[in-house]
């Protein structure tokens, strides 16, 4: 059996609680801003940091939903908040563990389909334009050229794409631990093959709970396609678009307040 993965812990037993799930995959450690604005609002916040590949280790989206189980099983239904990749997470967990949160809360969620994957890319080269496409390209020839670590590559990707993913930044310093380049791609690879399998999203209509998507207007997951990809199967879900923001709204200066306070209601009514 494998060890349970670390969790970071924040703010006091006893009051709300809500369980941060961070992207990437593999991209532990950029919720902890997060996690320590929403104690401060006197929420009980923990943190799971995903498992990281290993050479005997496949990881897939199943491995972390187990991952994610066996850290939710002894607790009373909190709020699950996933972020980007962390918002895939908690769909299939929820699809698998109906119940168990007693809502969900998606922000930046990633793609459901091949035509949002699309427009995603569309909506990053227009957001990035030619300066971040000749880095990328760069990138990937430095990697090909050199055997680039893929930990280090998926490190540099994130610096470039970063600026086209935000609007105005508090701080750009996301908080990020060890990037896993191995598992990021092990992780979204199965996710892509379920979804090819139709897989995801139908399995989400087992999700019986309320759902709130949240995603930021300049932010190039694209929040609405995605809600319009989601709702046949989980129609409860409801969509807030936030101006002025980017993928990580806690962080985002003109949207972090009425972030913030979305989440507060959220959780008040759920």
């Amino acid at each position: 059996m494998l060890p349970p993965i670390e969790v970071r812990e924040y703010g006091e037993p006893g009051a709300t609680l809500l369980v941060l799930l961070h992207g990437g995959p593999g991209a532990p450690g950029y919720m902890a801003p997060l996690a320590r604005a929403l104690a401060a609002r006197g929420y009980h916040v923990l943190e799971p940091l995903q498992r990281s590949s290993a050479p005997d280790l496949i990881l897939t989206v199943d491995r972390h939903v187990e991952d994610l189980q066996q850290i939710l099983a002894p607790l009373n239904h909190p709020v699950i908040l996933g972020s980007s990749w962390g918002a895939m997470l908690a769909l299939a967990h929820a699809a698998k563990y109906p119940g168990v949160a007693s809502a969900l809360i998606l922000v930046g969620s990633g793609t459901f389909s091949l035509a949002s994957r699309e427009e995603f890319s569309r909506r990053l080269e227009m957001r990035g334009g030619h300066e971040m496409r000749r880095a990328l390209d760069a990138l990937d020839e430095e990697a090909a050229r050199e055997g680039l670590d893929p930990d280090e590559k998926l490190r540099r990707h994130v610096a470039i794409v970063d600026q086209a993913y935000s609007y105005d930044l508090i701080s750009p310093e996301l908080e990020l631990l060890d990037i896993d380049g191995v598992g990021n791609k092990q992780a979204w690879q199965d996710m892509i093959a379920l979804q090819e399998r139709g897989v995801y999203p139908s399995a989400f209509e087992r999700i019986d709970v309320p759902a709130l998507l949240i995603h930021g207007d300049v932010d190039p997951h694209p929040g609405d396609w995605i809600h319009r990809e989601l709702l046949p199967h989980v129609p409860q879900l409801e969509y807030i678009e936030l101006e002025r923001c980017g993928h990580y709204p806690w962080m985002e200066r003109f949207a972090r307040e009425a972030f913030l306070e979305q989440v507060e209601r959220w959780t008040e009514n759920h």
